[in-house]
């Protein structure tokens, strides 16, 4: 089957807790799937886009629960391998109830995820494949997965697809910020659609303003820079149009995780359509917007009836 879109990550397990506390006090947990690039493949498959996922888990019920998700979703997991010796991850998230970012813990190290690498290039079906899409998260588990990560960038560029990058900054996974500014930045520069945050913007250009933000990637060869600004919307800007599309209200605030993802769905699911550039960031805030009401990070991410309700 020939795919729209690729994308490769550590899909783990989460842990919601049911309550609003400290996490050591709460006794009741939902289980949920988590990571940016799972997010992002089941929202595009939920607009009826065929994606396929590169992963590992371990041989173990994580494992299976997260292949059962895929399945359900269905997102291509033929390129998800199962590793007998090393287990799948998980993570715990708080419950908050005011709109405050929640509390996370991570259980990774060590993952089946993190012990992927140059074998897992699937370089034949990538050929094939309309579009990859990466974050910044992979690239910083482990020295194989960053290997992997730039080998998917560069074969991707070869065979002419286009490539996403969203910088999803998490500091922690690095050794250093030089480390993952410099690396992530090498990143953007071999990406199409670049899609920073306004905060993740600044720390890796060292610019100040949406627009010297944008113009950053610009030099370096993206062809088009999405500037999320929360919920003011988000700045635009290609060689030949620049913009604001404002952010969409919401009556209220449930959880803030996977916002970022939901955005990446909808502006690359509008670009792949052909769709305006003003019109596919628009599609990214009204998605983003609605995952925010709902509290698991993939729960608000939008069918393609309920998309043409959003837009």
């Amino acid at each position: 089957m020939t795919l729209d879109v690729i994308t490769v990550g550590e899909a783990m397990v989460l842990f919601a807790a049911q309550q609003p506390g400290p996490l050591e006090q709460i006794a009741a947990f939902t289980r949920a799937t988590a990571g940016a690039e799972l997010n992002v493949a089941i929202g595009l498959a939920r607009l009826g886009l065929r994606v396929g996922y590169i992963s590992a888990v371990g041989d173990d019920s994580f494992g299976r629960h997260i292949a059962a998700v895929l399945d359900l979703e269905g997102v291509d997991r033929s390129r998800v391998h199962v590793d007998t010796a090393h287990p799948t991850g998980f993570m715990l998230k708080s419950r908050s109830d005011d709109g405050r970012d929640p509390a996370i813990e991570y259980f990774r190290r060590g993952s089946a995820a993190s012990h992927l690498g140059s074998a897992a290039n699937p370089r034949d079906d990538l050929g094939a494949a309309r579009h990859l899409h990466l974050t910044g998260i992979f690239v910083a588990v482990s020295p194989s997965t960053r290997e992997l990560v730039f080998e998917l960038a560069a074969d991707a560029r070869a065979a002419g697809r286009t490539l996403s990058f969203d910088p999803n900054l998490r500091p922690s996974l690095w050794r250093s910020q030089t480390e993952m500014v410099d690396t992530l930045n090498h990143l953007a520069a071999l990406s199409d659609w670049v899609l920073p945050g306004l905060d993740e913007g600044r720390l890796l250009t060292g610019r100040d303003s949406p627009e010297a933000i944008a113009d950053v990637y610009l030099e370096r060869g993206a062809k088009v820079v999405v500037v999320k600004l929360g919920p003011a919307g988000a700045y635009f800007a290609s060689a030949t149009e620049r913009g604001i599309a404002p952010g969409v209200a919401v009556p209220r605030v449930v959880d803030t995780v996977g916002a970022g993802d939901g955005f990446a769905v909808g502006v690359v699911s509008a670009l792949l359509e052909g769709l305006p550039l003003a019109t596919a960031v628009a599609r990214g805030n009204a998605i983003g917007a609605r995952v925010v009401q709902f509290p698991g990070d993939c729960d608000g991410l939008p069918r393609r009836d309920q998309l043409n309700t959003l837009t």
